[in-house]
């Protein structure tokens, strides 16, 4: 995400949430139960950027050898399932808030992510 001279990169298996307005009703339509809004136990949010993944160990001397590379180390990850764009419900113990130019945002671990809401293209 860039905003103005700045760019935000979100690392790993961590995406970046702007958070809805805590309603009974989320955005996309979904009903949250008064006791988790109470509670603050479970939150929603638009998903503005996703970390690259989980990463893998590099690969072996072996490996190279069986495939010809050149041994050139690169970063290998597992995929997020959650993409740009998407509506999460997510766990609010395990986000972290945080403000980029003047707005506030959390960054939340995948595995802290209940429900994805996405459109169907």
């Amino acid at each position: 995400m860039i905003r103005g001279d700045k760019e935000i990169y979100v690392v790993a298996d961590r995406v970046l949430i702007r958070v809805d307005d805590v309603e009974e009703r989320t955005a996309v339509g979904l009903y949250l139960p008064p006791t988790a809004l109470e509670k603050e136990d479970i939150q929603s949010g638009r998903i503005e950027e996703v970390g690259p993944g989980f990463p893998l160990p590099p690969k072996s001397d072996d490996d190279d050898a069986i495939w010809g590379e050149d041994g050139a180390e690169s970063a290998r990850y597992v995929g997020l399932q959650a993409k740009k764009g998407d509506h999460a419900i997510f766990l609010r113990k395990d986000a972290i808030e945080i403000k980029f130019d003047d707005e506030k945002f959390l960054v939340v671990p995948q595995a802290a992510i209940l429900v994805l809401v996405r459109d169907i293209v």
